[in-house]
């Protein structure tokens, strides 16, 4: 595999922070996802609101269909099971669903363009992609993706400089 080139880290440095940017609000959007779809599709069954009738912010009851079974909500394929929502105002349940979608096609662009200044192999990237779906993941792999390539960069521009002294170095022969 071959590796980055020195002209290129000035570039993996910023790849670097937009990719820790864009992991920590993936990862955030992730878990308040996961909340959202805990309180709306468990029988707790309720969404949040901004505004509306319930005050500034509120949760609404969600209605389940009459052709919803407890094991409908979350078995693949059985997409008729419909909710009803009985709040009024912003939907901040909707809102979080959508705007996690977003940010992880950002998060997917960041995880693309580290992977390929770094020159990684695939396996890498499909590791770093499963960090906008798998709760959690994110936070780890931007700790462990920041940490690898600034060791990485740091032992490379290490090794690129010229060994040079303090400029007070003499060699035998001119000192008698």
């Amino acid at each position: 595999m071959p590796e980055p080139k020195v002209a290129s880290f000035p570039a993996i440095r910023g790849a670097l922070k937009f990719y820790q940017i864009a992991s920590i609000i993936t990862g955030v959007m992730l878990l308040l996802l996961l909340a959202e779809m805990v309180l709306k599709y468990t029988p707790i069954h309720l969404e949040l609101f901004l505004g509306g009738s319930g005050g500034p912010l509120w949760f609404a009851g969600v209605i389940a269909g009459a052709d919803c079974q407890w094991w409908s909500l979350f078995a693949p394929w059985t997409n008729s099971c419909e909710m009803t929502s009985l709040g009024d105002g912003f939907n901040l349940s909707l809102f979080i669903l959508v705007a996690h979608g977003w940010f992880y096609v950002v998060y997917l662009f960041a995880c693309f363009r580290m992977w390929s200044l770094m020159r990684w192999p695939f396996p890498r990237f499909i590791l770093l992609a499963l960090g906008g779906v798998v709760p959690l993941l994110s936070f780890f792999m931007e700790t462990v993706v920041a940490r690898e390539v600034k060791t990485y960069l740091a032992t490379r521009e290490a090794a690129e400089a010229p060994a040079t002294g303090s400029g007070t170095d003499v060699s035998k022969e001119g000192v008698r």
